[in-house]
């Protein structure tokens, strides 16, 4: 570890307020270096918004250099901590998140790691999984994202619109049965119309004017959604 990095990584350690832990954690971030990325993850877990922030800026900044850890020290206490985590994830949009994405998104019981996720789930870069398994990965993510638009909370319906449409838009693909993407269309109906949130009912109206303005693999010319 070069000297430069000890003395940003000891300036995170050694904060005296809050104030000073965000900016040093901002300067580690900028830093981008893989060996901060232990540091960044144990700031996820510290009571202190703007620190979390900066640390999972310095870690979507590593890209996938950042993923394996990120899995591996999931917080199963901290549900701050796991949500700023799956949040790290989320942006990064490493297909290997998955299984933790689905898992997060369908079970937590923490609204924001739910909603984080759904979010996430919406935009991996399937692209790089091995061809065949890019049609039941996205399956997989679109189901969830479907089971999400009912879940108790309107931030995670929300959250679940919004990764609902950008899958079917941005990484549509004809190989998903159309049963499912009737389900959307009728979820999204639903929810526009009858949704207890005036947000939710906005959000999944919005995403129906988008999706059926914008031909893609999966939402064909004329209101496939």
């Amino acid at each position: 570890m070069s000297e430069d990095l000890s003395t940003l990584i000891a300036a995170v350690e050694q904060a005296d307020s809050a104030t000073a832990l965000v900016g040093a954690v901002r300067a580690l971030a900028m830093a981008e270096h893989v060996e901060a990325i232990p540091t960044l993850i144990e700031v996820l877990g510290y009571n202190n918004p703007g620190a979390a922030v900066a640390a999972v800026d310095g870690l979507v900044r590593l890209d996938q250099a950042a993923v394996p850890a990120l899995l591996a020290h999931l917080d199963g206490y901290n549900y701050g901590a796991r949500a700023w985590a799956i949040r790290a994830l989320a942006l990064i949009g490493d297909p290997r998140a998955l299984g933790v994405l689905v898992e997060a998104a369908s079970q937590d019981f923490a609204l924001s790691v739910r909603r984080a996720a759904a979010k996430g789930l919406g935009s991996l870069r399937w692209q790089e999984l091995p061809p065949e398994q890019i049609a039941p990965a996205q399956t997989q993510a679109f189901n969830i994202l479907l089971q999400g638009c009912n879940d108790p909370e309107w931030v995670v319906r929300y959250a679940a619109i919004v990764g609902l449409q950008c899958l079917a838009t941005d990484l549509g693909t004809p190989d998903l049965p159309l049963s499912p993407v009737k389900k959307l269309q009728q979820q999204l109906q639903h929810l526009s119309r009858q949704d207890e949130s005036p947000a939710v009912q906005a959000r999944a109206q919005l995403a129906l004017d988008h999706l059926t303005s914008t031909p893609s693999p999966l939402v064909g010319p004329h209101g496939g959604q």
